[in-house]
């Protein structure tokens, strides 16, 4: 079947026409309109409930960071930098990355007025270790000569006296047994 010329203009404008005034039905969801209300509402509160809480949480974890990194490093001055990671909490994290940075520096200037880049706990934690007897003849040795530089600085206070008089008697672990429990734990 052919159409006239003049046909082919209202033809062309009604097909379309017919298809604007009777669409199918469309749903832009893939959950039921009736489930649509109650899924909504459950979404936003998870968002007003949940996501603050998380957000919070995180935003603390990161800006504790260079609290940890400076505890696990032995930072002599971690107690400034753990001010300065609250602080970073307070101005919204602006001072984080100083905190950050002071973290990782090494204490060049600190180890030439104090004679040590190690916080005080270390020798604490590395003495506990040698009077159990868990570090070797050579480790023991430095902490020793560690102990005696920081003596020759200047007086110790009490407790690393006590420490350094009672690694006189500090028994190493023998290199076999360290190389076993090596690769025992490997």
């Amino acid at each position: 079947m052919t159409l006239s010329k003049s046909a082919k203009p209202v033809v062309r404008s009604v097909i379309p026409a017919l298809a604007l005034a009777l669409p199918p039905a469309a749903r832009a969801s893939f959950l039921p309109p009736e489930m649509m209300a109650s899924a909504a509402t459950g979404l936003a509160w998870f968002i007003i409930c949940v996501v603050p809480i998380v957000a919070v949480v995180l935003f603390w974890l990161v800006h504790v960071m260079p609290e940890k990194i400076a505890h696990n490093r032995h930072h002599p001055q971690r107690d400034a930098i753990k001010t300065l990671c609250l602080l970073s909490l307070a101005f919204g994290g602006m001072l984080w990355p100083l905190a950050w940075l002071w973290a990782y520096a090494k204490p060049v200037a600190y180890r030439a007025a104090y004679g040590t880049e190690k916080h005080d706990d270390y020798f604490h934690e590395q003495g506990k270790r040698a009077l159990a007897g868990d570090l070797l003849a050579h480790d023991i040795e430095h902490l020793r000569e560690e102990l005696e530089s920081l003596a020759a600085r200047g007086p110790l206070n009490a407790e690393l006296r006590a420490l350094r008089a009672s690694l006189a008697v500090a028994a190493p672990v023998a290199q076999a047994e360290a190389d076993a429990a090596g690769k025992a734990s490997a």
